[in-house]
């Protein structure tokens, strides 16, 4: 055999070796992509999700108050009407009730403010008693000393509540 017949052989395989090499490097790239994102991807499964989910939550902050009885107006002024009502505010956090606690006797002011004022006929029906609990919100959500912030009063619950 001659010498440009050998050549011509090993010229012909060049193009196959070339093809078969770039095959082989694109077959590694693509499991080494693909293993890196399967185990970037392993934190988002949903076993992972549900494990941070599931953290307890926070205790609930209360705050109660003693009982309050006041005369309640009513239509022909015969303050004949007396409500005696125990509350206890659910709080976000226990800056405010901390808060809360420091002015005590100023919230009970505008507690007894606000109560007295009410109507007997109309804290008898289940809407007025959740038109007070808005208006007990509405009056304690102000701060007590200016350049506070306003307080967050997340629910009022009624442990006592005698009209007679």
């Amino acid at each position: 055999m001659s010498d440009s017949a050998i050549s011509s052989k090993r010229k012909s395989k060049r193009p196959i070796l070339i093809i078969l090499l770039v095959l082989v490097t694109l077959a590694a790239c693509a499991a080494g992509g693909y293993a890196w994102w399967m185990l970037h991807n392993q934190s988002a499964a949903p076993g992972a999700e549900q494990v941070k989910k599931e953290v307890p939550p926070a205790p609930p902050i209360f705050l109660a108050l003693d009982t309050f009885t006041v005369n309640l107006q009513t239509a022909d002024n015969n303050p004949d009407r007396v409500l005696y009502i125990g509350l206890t505010l659910r709080l976000s956090d226990e800056k405010n009730r901390a808060t809360l606690s420091e002015y005590l006797p100023e919230v009970r002011s505008r507690l007894l403010m606000l109560l007295s004022r009410q109507k007997s006929a109309d804290l008898v029906s289940e809407n007025g008693k959740q038109q007070l609990i808005a208006e007990i919100k509405q009056v304690l959500s102000p701060p007590f000393v200016k350049g506070q912030p306003n307080l967050l009063i997340n629910d009022v619950l009624f442990t006592a509540f005698i009209l007679r």
